[in-house]
């Protein structure tokens, strides 16, 4: 039996997310913001330093640290975020492999000090679910942390979360990979009606990585089906597609919907610093910025940022910041 999720750790339902009700949200109330972080993986730091990413992997407390000192950054944001989502790579160890469940163990306790009007949304990454996933890992993620795909309404933007991974390698489980196809596409009829301020997708393998016409490789989706989901995107009006598992900043634009590929809180791949992405919602652009922990810790959000999400909230300026000299 799967451990009990944590209380602030908000799990779909019927594919879609039970934080949010849709007749609470549906409607334009003004800007908001919410905090995307992606990868915090713990154990990849030990295995990569040792040159050993499938078999490495025995210690994870610097991860944990990381993953710590984000979940306080987060707590002492004010006006709190909408919500919080993890764009994959929880943990490093795949499915089957030794400490993974330690891992998860470990990861569940610190998620834990979310303050509980965050809710947190969680999607699924390869090294969650395996590089070709299987009904029986994908079971396993549900379990441990809810719906693998699902929808949600928050202040009038429609967001989706998918499992990439079914559009990486869906060769032991055909039949998943064409019930996400099938659900995809009512999703994105409901995206079309242009009943939303915006349309959102959260994934954890990027689309692109800086053009759509790139060559496939890992950090990628392959290019015919990449093009045939971005194309799918543009014409259901979908504004932006977030995700992780580069563990590097990067991004592009397919004609008008944004890539953005945010880097990890854990192991950096690149010179990126660990860290987070502040996304603010307006009524006519999402806008976002990647964080340091230590420019979020110790600094908060810029004000420019700061200036948008109080257009409809109304807090003296000393509260509207993360407190300068936290640790």
């Amino acid at each position: 039996m799967a451990e009990e999720a944590p209380r602030a750790l908000i799990q779909a339902r019927d594919r879609t997310l039970c934080a949010f009700r849709k007749d609470e949200e549906h409607e334009w109330k003004g800007p908001f913001y919410f905090i995307q972080g992606a990868d915090p993986q713990l154990g990849l730091m030990k295995a990569f330093a040792i040159g050993d990413c499938s078999s490495g992997g025995d210690e994870w407390e610097e991860e944990l640290r990381l993953t710590q000192r984000a979940v306080c950054a987060i707590n002492e944001l004010n006006p709190r975020p909408k919500f919080f989502v993890l764009c994959g790579d929880l943990v490093h160890g795949m499915p089957g492999t030794p400490w993974r469940q330690a891992q998860v163990r470990d990861l569940k306790e610190v998620l834990k000090g979310i303050s509980s009007d965050i809710p947190v949304v969680f999607v699924s990454g390869n090294h969650d679910l395996g590089n070709a996933p299987t009904p029986e890992t994908i079971d396993d993620y549900c379990q441990q942390w809810g719906d693998d795909y699902f929808s949600f309404w928050v202040g009038g933007v429609f967001f989706l979360v998918l499992n990439s991974q079914l559009y990486f390698d869906a060769s032991k489980c055909p039949i998943l990979k064409q019930a996400q196809d099938t659900w995809l596409h009512q999703q994105l009829a409901v995206a079309a009606e242009k009943k939303c301020q915006h349309a959102i997708v959260f994934q954890h393998i990027p689309l692109f990585l800086r053009n759509a016409e790139e060559d496939h490789d890992y950090f990628n989706l392959e290019q015919s089906v990449r093009l045939d989901l971005l194309e799918k995107f543009h014409k259901a009006g979908i504004k932006a597609v977030f995700s992780g598992h580069y563990h590097r900043n990067a991004g592009g634009s397919y004609k008008d919907l944004e890539m953005v590929v945010s880097s990890a809180i854990g192991c950096q791949l690149g010179e990126d610093a660990h860290g987070l992405r502040i996304v603010v919602v307006t009524a006519e652009k999402i806008l976002h910025r990647y964080y340091s922990l230590d420019e979020l810790s110790n600094n908060g959000i810029q004000e420019d940022f700061l200036a948008l999400i109080k257009e409809t909230v109304s807090l003296p300026d000393q509260n509207i910041r993360s407190n300068p000299g936290r640790h």
